[in-house]
């Protein structure tokens, strides 16, 4: 009793459910944030008592280390934004076709007939294994680079743009055709929102992709980037700047991960 006035019990439960979610949450946060430090506390220790070989596997604190003596330098802002550059113009370059190809073939099937054999065709080719082609039209001066990472994007991203149309509720085509929609209308009003749920899975997929394919594509013909700070350290036996490298690219793709989840939350509010 409170005030002469009983709590009710359905208030109670809620409230005892409220705390236990509580509870877990700052739980899982708690280990989220402690997984990383027990690694590099365990990897510290052994570097440190040569239990692993301290030349190929350097110390967190001397990795550390030489991240803020590049820069200090300068030489890391200047790996960081070439590679940046590069994969910004490579994921444009790669997702606007791919959005409208994807959409034309998920709302015209002749446009789906004459491509999907095209697509099923050049999919399976890793995009690395065009490079000498890429090379040859474009030369090995950035626009190699860059188309490299445009192809590695261009086909998860129309292959889930085509998909997320054809996964309309028909109900909503109907509609549209039952009232005399504008093939503009059409698009910006059914098409696209109607496949950007699965279409922004195939750009989250693309930037990850676009990561991946960075690094290999600054290893050829390259004298900046942190494809290229990672295979020249790597070829030198400076391990620490090649680790400090690998974790730029662990960075950045947690952080673009995470810009695009919030765009796709902010794109997509009733999923």
């Amino acid at each position: 009793m409170k005030d002469g006035f009983a709590r009710p019990h359905d208030e109670e439960s809620a409230l005892r459910e409220w705390k236990s979610k509580r509870r877990a949450r700052i739980v899982q946060q708690t280990l989220t944030g402690a997984s990383p430090v027990f690694l590099l506390a365990v990897w510290e220790l052994l570097s440190r008592t040569e239990l692993i070989d301290s030349r190929f596997f350097p110390a967190p604190t001397s990795i550390v280390g030489t991240f803020f003596d590049m820069i200090a330098s300068g030489e890391m802002l200047s790996h960081v934004s070439i590679s940046l550059l590069r994969i910004a113009a490579g994921f444009l370059l790669g997702t606007v076709p791919a959005v409208m190809l994807g959409l034309m073939m998920g709302m015209y099937r002749p446009m789906k007939a004459f491509f999907s054999p095209l697509l099923m065709a050049l999919m399976p080719i890793p995009t690395l294994a065009l490079m000498p082609i890429i090379v040859i039209l474009f030369g090995i001066g950035e626009g190699s680079k860059i188309v490299t990472i445009a192809g590695s994007v261009f086909f998860p991203v129309v292959i889930n743009t085509a998909a997320g149309v054809a996964n309309i509720d028909r109900i909503y085509i109907d509609v549209a055709k039952n009232y005399g929609a504008s093939p503009k209308a059409f698009f910006f009003k059914i098409a696209l929102p109607g496949a950007l749920p699965v279409m922004m899975e195939g750009i989250q997929m693309g930037q990850a992709i676009a990561l991946l394919t960075i690094v290999a594509a600054e290893m050829i013909g390259a004298r900046e980037g942190i494809g290229y700070l990672i295979w020249s350290s790597y070829k030198l036996f400076l391990f620490e700047p090649m680790y400090v490298g690998l974790i730029l690219i662990s960075f950045f793709g947690y952080m673009f991960s995470l810009l695009l989840r919030w765009l796709k939350n902010r794109l997509v509010p009733w999923q």
